[in-house]
């Protein structure tokens, strides 16, 4: 299956002295920018969390971001930090001297404050075992919602290249129409200025003017292309560049069958094959 480059995918955990959620959320880019937020206290983690992300992702523009929530009013040993009780109320009582209209702090402001409670902790080692769960839970989610968006990404190309395929069809028995018509618009411009038709003169246009409006290579390379594009997508994996190639190629037979065409019908249909590519190639870029 194709993935999309397009996807969220959150994972928590309860520990015993705080909440863990990690989240991964990505769009699309030309290539893997990756962007980690995480407490500094995670910081150790970096590069484990990158090397396992750049494993299973290749593309996009992807944020892995870590949140810890202290539970600390659960915590029935909770202790009361008291040389940061006296830092903060020195740091109140100075900025009150400058700020005299400032308000003091609340004892919610004060218990929230990093560091004011002395709780049971949690070693390094089973927080990191915590977020090393989390992530792969993470991954997992994240890449199953990229296949989902894929699957639906697929079934939108594949539409495309049958309804391009179908006018293609259309294009090729008209051709001779055009041939036959421009032949007799060429004898009777010959017989009202020569007094004949001149076969031989007719023919020589004729042929001339066939290989003109020949369009046999473009509608062949199209099939081509178009087949292509079917196989790129059933083998699936990171198709996104190859894909996005797929429909240069394609838009380039669709620009030279339209600047061939001497029918009003030929052009018709290789301006809906140019639409029919331009939404492809709008939806290719979100493909990994």
């Amino acid at each position: 299956m194709i993935f999309s480059m397009t996807g969220y995918a959150v994972a928590t955990a309860e520990l015993d002295a705080c909440s863990l959620s990690l989240e991964l959320r990505s769009v699309n880019h030309r290539y893997l920018d990756l962007q980690l937020r995480m407490p500094d206290e995670l910081r150790a983690l970096e590069p484990m969390l990158r090397e396992q992300i750049s494993a299973k992702i290749s593309r996009g523009k992807v944020e892995c971001r870590i949140n810890l929530l202290s539970r600390v009013s659960v915590q029935p040993d909770s202790r009361i930090n008291p040389d940061i009780v006296k830092q903060l109320a020195s740091w109140s009582d100075q900025v009150r001297d400058v700020f005299p209209a400032a308000g003091e702090l609340t004892i919610s402001e004060i218990l929230k404050w990093h560091g004011m409670t002395e709780s049971p902790s949690l070693s390094s080692d089973a927080l990191h075992a915590a977020v090393a769960a989390a992530l792969q839970q993470a991954l997992q989610d994240f890449a199953a919602a990229r296949q989902r968006e894929g699957a639906k990404l697929a079934s939108f190309l594949l539409e495309r290249v049958e309804s391009i395929e179908q006018l293609r069809l259309a294009v090729a028995p008209r051709i001779p129409g055009a041939i036959a018509t421009y032949e007799t618009k060429l004898r009777a411009r010959l017989l009202e200025a020569l007094g004949n038709e001149d076969d031989e003169r007719v023919r020589q246009e004729i042929t001339l003017y066939a290989s003109k409006i020949d369009v046999d290579e473009e509608l062949s390379r199209l099939h081509t292309h178009l087949a292509e594009v079917k196989r790129v997508i059933a083998k699936g994996s990171i198709a996104g560049k190859r894909l996005d190639f797929m429909m240069q190629e394609l838009h380039r037979e669709a620009n030279t069958l339209g600047s061939k065409s001497v029918d009003a019908e030929v052009s018709r249909c290789a301006m809906d094959i140019k639409l029919l590519i331009e939404q492809m190639r709008e939806q290719v870029q979100n493909i990994e």
